[in-house]
């Protein structure tokens, strides 16, 4: 069993690159068009293959094996994120959001649009430390999407300013210990709270996403569409300070109760209710996308559940520095959560060798659709800005390769 899901493992990974050939084949095919569009929705690979590994286990093992093992599984993460994509993209929350940057933009020393972009591409990504990572990712996307993934804007410079948010994403929940998925997972074991967060990964995290954000900028700057940050931007005059202040109350609960699904599961059926109680406030909620982000996170949990075999033994015998860029390389084939996991088990871990790993992990959170949790929340709500509709994962990873070696170089030399 080992050896298939490593097999169906590295077919979904090739599944995730080849995406974009079946959604092509589907506008091609009509006989079979709905079943090759499916396949080619991103958020749908890890799903389905999680569920042909678990076909091979019930045929291989048994059916109670199969059952066991997946109902075993924390689906803790994916659950979270689906509600927290929903509550963070509801107008209220995009709409405090979106006042706060033209106030801010106003204040900068540069054209509106500019300011903007920059700020979504820089501060907003550092509100991750706070509101969570998949929050952040969600109202920096919905912002952008108009401003900088538009259809004048040129596709290299899409996928540029993708992979800047994907790596500044990663990094930018760093400042403290409980939003970066791959820094939560070990903060219990390892001891590490929110000023030793600040004091070793914070400030450089900071810096890089700064840089990051900067640079981007410059380049996007001649293309930006100088608009209203949201499409929906008609009804943000409808939005009452009262549904404002409450749909934050809501955000602030569920991140809080982030590792209790129940809770926040119940908070969500609530703040469902409020929506529909008070409309005139609300724009269309994601849920659609929300789902189809918990179901690729899904079988990313069931899938990596079965690859510890062959990466714990990789990550347990490299030295520090190689561990460091180790870890960067796996990230982008394997969630950065998971890896950093696999590094909380090894016995006498050095301390060296325990920031190595998780420097790398987040380092490398934008490389690929996989990398980093929120990214397929990225992915879900930017895809249509791009050509056929689709993210490719060879033009991600390019476009995240410079503001990696930026955040590589942040962590790795200061």
């Amino acid at each position: 069993m080992n050896y298939i899901a490593a097999a169906l493992f590295a077919v979904a990974l090739l599944h995730t690159f080849c995406a974009p050939l079946f959604l092509k084949a589907a506008h091609k095919n009509g006989r079979h068009s709905g079943l090759l569009h499916l396949l080619g929705e991103v958020e749908v690979v890890f799903g389905f293959w999680a569920a042909v590994l678990l076909i091979f286990m019930a045929i291989v093992g048994g059916g109670a094996d199969a059952l066991q093992y997946a109902e075993t599984r924390n689906y803790t993460e994916p659950a979270f994120v689906f509600v927290v994509m929903v509550i963070a993209a509801s107008l209220p929350v995009l709409t405090a959001v979106m006042r706060g940057v033209e106030t801010i933009a106003r204040w900068l020393p540069v054209p509106t649009a500019t300011a903007k972009a920059w700020l979504c591409l820089s501060m907003v990504p550092l509100l991750g430390s706070l509101v969570t990572e998949p929050a952040a990712m969600t109202i920096a996307a919905l912002m952008l999407a108009p401003q900088v993934f538009h259809k004048q804007m040129p596709e290299r410079l899409k996928y540029i300013a993708l992979g800047v948010l994907f790596v500044n994403i990663s990094i930018g929940g760093t400042l403290t210990s409980y939003a970066a998925p791959p820094v939560l997972i070990v903060a219990h074991t390892w001891g590490w709270d929110t000023a030793f967060m600040l004091q070793h990964f914070g400030w450089k995290a900071a810096l890089a996403v700064v840089v990051n954000g900067t640079l981007a900028t410059l380049l996007l700057r001649a293309h930006l569409r100088s608009t209203d940050t949201l499409d929906g931007a008609a009804k943000v005059g409808q939005v009452s300070v009262t549904a404002i202040i409450v749909h934050l109350i809501f955000l602030a609960a569920v991140v809080v109760m982030a590792h209790h699904p129940i809770i926040f599961m119940g908070l969500f059926l609530f703040f469902i209710g409020y929506t529909q109680a008070y409309q005139k406030s609300q724009d269309r909620l994601i849920i659609r996308e929300a789902l189809l982000v918990g179901f690729f996170l899904a079988g990313l949990v069931v899938l990596g559940g079965m690859q510890q075999w062959w990466l714990q033994p990789i990550v347990s015998a490299l030295e520090p520095k190689v561990l460091f860029f180790s870890a960067t390389a796996l990230t982008a084939i394997t969630d950065n959560a998971a890896l950093t996991y696999l590094g909380s088990l090894i016995e006498g871990i050095s301390d060296q060798a325990k920031y190595m790993l998780v420097a790398g992990a987040v380092a490398g959170g934008g490389l690929t659709v996989i990398a980093n949790a929120p990214n397929p929340a990225g992915v879900s709500l930017l895809r249509g800005n791009f050509r056929d509709e689709s993210v490719s994962m060879g033009g991600l990873f390019l476009g995240a390769l410079v503001p990696t070696c930026i955040a590589m170089a942040a962590f790795f030399l200061l």
